[in-house]
């Protein structure tokens, strides 16, 4: 596990041991890195409240707690959202982590746990959702205001290397479907002694990047603020589609594919290309 102090150069971070670091763990820590973009996520996040897309959901717990408001698929139409995945070294630094010629921008994804919001979102991984497979995968989850420990998102390190899918389910615990492929998600709570959880206080500008298939989950927000977070996910080279046997999150209805078919198209634009 690595945790890495802000790069005084961005373009030359990180470095090959942080690269090494991530490849083996499947999520590292970089602090500082977007502090200067708080202020026009912050904007986009409340543009995009103000104005959710049909992609939009938001969980209204059953105890009458506070919301837990999502949206997905945003960054092209929002412009400060776009204005962060066109500008800002974080093309640059997926390409880095994955070890792949390209960055190409996947979907954004917006979390907001209002104070008090009672949902934990369950121990999961993210590639069993997607339309998409590949072994050069990054996600950025970069909150946007303080996190303490006690309500940071987890990380199993090393479970992208597990070799497994799991079963995904929504948030509310009901199967989004399922393969006869797939596993159930294991007990980690009840593992907590023999696995390597790693989670950590953060301040906005902060951000974790994990692989696709790394198993992570989140507590509810018990604190008095709320928990604004952006996510961005980026894919490589060797990226393609799958075919799922349900439906898939992010939606997109009017896409149409067959497994293996190169991962492309102009929802999905290359961001960097490396030079060379």
């Amino acid at each position: 596990m690595t945790e890495s102090a802000t790069p005084s150069d961005p373009s030359g971070f990180p470095t090959d041991a942080e690269v090494d670091a991530f490849q083996r763990d499947g999520v590292a820590l970089v602090r500082g890195l977007f502090t200067d973009w708080i202020e026009p996520l912050r904007r986009g996040v409340a543009t995009n409240m103000a104005r959710p897309s049909w992609r939009e959901r938001t969980y209204h717990p059953a105890d009458g707690s506070a919301p837990f408001f999502q949206d997905l698929c945003n960054w092209s139409v929002i412009p400060d959202f776009r204005d962060f995945v066109e500008r800002s070294p974080m093309a640059a630094l997926a390409a880095r982590l994955m070890r792949s010629n390209v960055a190409r921008i996947f979907h954004d994804h917006i979390l907001v746990k209002e104070p008090g919001n009672s949902i934990v979102t369950p121990w999961h991984q993210d590639q069993p959702y997607y339309f998409v497979r590949g072994e050069q995968t990054v996600s950025f989850w970069i909150p946007l205001d303080p996190i303490s420990r006690d309500i940071a998102i987890e990380y199993v390190a090393g479970s992208h290397r597990w070799g497994k899918e799991f079963t995904p389910s929504r948030f509310d615990g009901s199967k989004l479907y399922d393969d006869a492929r797939n596993e159930p998600v294991p007990d980690v709570e009840a593992s907590r002694d023999r696995l390597s959880i790693v989670g950590w206080a953060m301040e906005p500008g902060d951000v974790v990047a994990f692989d696709f298939r790394t198993l992570h989950g989140a507590p509810a927000n018990h604190s008095t603020q709320r928990r604004r977070v952006v996510s961005l996910r980026w894919v490589g080279d060797d990226a393609e589609f799958v075919e799922r046997p349900g439906p898939t999150s992010p939606p997109f209805p009017d896409l149409r594919y067959r497994t293996g078919d190169p991962f492309e198209g102009p929802d999905f634009p290359v961001v960097h290309r490396r030079a060379g």
